[in-house]
C-alpha cells in the first residue's frame, strides 16, 4: 500500500464584503451620550436601507456607554456603538463607507471580502487534488518497478485560506474625523480581486508488480 497527499489550488471572486461602522458619542451624562448615538445610528442605518442593505444584513456588534475618567472629557460620559455590514453587492462598497461616514459613523473598519459560499468555491480543487495525488503515486510505483492496481481509500483533508465570514469579524479601527471625511468625499473604489483557496486529500493505493 502507498499512501499519498495532494493539494488543489481554487480561486473564487468575493460575492462579499463585510465592515463595520459605528459611532462614539460624548456628553455631559450618560442618557444624552446614548441619545446623540441612538439619532446617529438611525441616520447610519437609514443611509444603508437607501443602498438595499437589508436588516438581516446588519448585526449590532457592540453598545457600550462608559464614564470618562481621564484626558478633556472627565467626568463626562462616552456612549459607543457598532454595527457589522454584510455587502452582498460588492461593487458598492465603497459608496457604502462613504454613506456611512456622512451619516455619522466615526468608527469605521473593512472591508473583508469573502466567499459565502466556500466549499462550493472549493468542488474544482478536489479533482486537482486527487490528480496531483495519483501523478505522485504513479511516480513512486514507476521508481519501485510497480504499478497502481486500485485505490483503497481517499481521506478529505479539509480546507483553507478563506475569509473569515460575519460573526467572526470583530477587529475594529478607530479612524480620526479628518480620514472619515476624506472618506466620505472621495468614496475610494473597492477592487474586489479573487480570493484563493486550496484542498487537501490523503489517498491510499495498493500497489502491484508491473
Amino acid at each position: 500500500m502507498l499512501t499519498v497527499a495532494g493539494t488543489g489550488r481554487t480561486e473564487a471572486a468575493p460575492d462579499q464584503a463585510l465592515f463595520t461602522a459605528g459611532l462614539s458619542s460624548v456628553a455631559a451624562d450618560a442618557k444624552s451620550a446614548s441619545a446623540r448615538n441612538a439619532e446617529a445610528m438611525s441616520r447610519i442605518t437609514a443611509a444603508l436601507a437607501r443602498l438595499n442593505v437589508p436588516a438581516r444584513d446588519i448585526q449590532t456588534r457592540s453598545l457600550s456607554v462608559n464614564r470618562v475618567d481621564y484626558g478633556p472629557n472627565k467626568g463626562r460620559f462616552e456612549a459607543s456603538n457598532t454595527l457589522s455590514v454584510r455587502m452582498r453587492d460588492t461593487a458598492r462598497v465603497g459608496e457604502a463607507i462613504a454613506a456611512v461616514t456622512d451619516a455619522g459613523a466615526n468608527i469605521v473598519s473593512g472591508p473583508n471580502l469573502s466567499v459565502a459560499d466556500p466549499e462550493k468555491a472549493n468542488l474544482s480543487g478536489y479533482d486537482a487534488a486527487y490528480k496531483a495525488a495519483r501523478a505522485k503515486a504513479e511516480a513512486y510505483a514507476n521508481a519501485a518497478g510497480l504499478r497502481i492496481d486500485r485505490v483503497l481509500a481517499i481521506h478529505d483533508g479539509g480546507q483553507g485560506s478563506y475569509m473569515p465570514q460575519m460573526a467572526e469579524m470583530d477587529a475594529r479601527m478607530v479612524a480620526p474625523p479628518s480620514v472619515v471625511a476624506v472618506q466620505a468625499e472621495q468614496a475610494a473604489p473597492v477592487m474586489a480581486g479573487t480570493n484563493a483557496g486550496m484542498v487537501t486529500v490523503r489517498v491510499n493505493f495498493a500497489l502491484a508488480p508491473k
